[in-house]
């Protein structure tokens, strides 16, 4: 019996070792965790934060101007009139988020995860939604004010949403 849950150890270890690891989890071994954290007001900005926990925090206020945040997880976070100008954040999960009067203004949020998120009065010029997954009524809301072209990706905001 111990030689079977051995070898269904090391089966599963062999596996594990097949499949590539994300190019984001390899950029922040230390992986940072400020979920559950009050952040309000905190400068984050021009920082490398990739896989970095965010979730359930409150972050009103906090600036995430040019931050390397790929992989990021700010689920059920508060991001109320927070700054992620120019901010990477590709693969990041940002589900349940409140974005309110939040300025997402030229950042990339290339296959982001925003379901259940609230978008009230949010800047997004400039913005890449490419394959972010929202729901229809979020995209019919975020088109009302789609502009720009990202500096980054070249991507139009309208473009990326899929707007009309």
């Amino acid at each position: 019996m111990i030689k079977l849950g051995r070898s269904i150890i090391l089966t599963v270890f062999l596996v594990l070792l097949a499949f590539p690891v994300p190019s984001w989890a390899t950029k922040n071994p230390a992986h940072l965790f400020f979920s559950h954290s009050l952040l309000q007001g905190r400068d984050f900005s021009n920082q490398s934060l990739p896989a970095a926990e965010f979730a359930n925090s409150n972050m009103e206020l906090a600036n995430f101007d040019h931050c390397d945040l790929e992989g990021a997880i700010f689920s059920k976070g508060i991001l109320t009139k927070a700054s992620l100008k120019q901010a990477n954040l590709t693969y990041a999960m940002l589900d349940q988020a409140d974005f309110t009067e939040a300025d997402l203004n030229d950042a990339v949020l290339v296959e982001a995860l925003f379901l259940g998120s609230t978008f009230h009065h949010t800047k997004i010029e400039g913005a890449d939604f490419t394959d972010a997954l929202l729901d229809r009524e979020q995209i019919r809301q975020l088109c009302q004010i789609a502009s720009g072209i990202n500096s980054t990706t070249g991507i139009s905001t309208r473009e990326s949403l899929g707007c009309r």
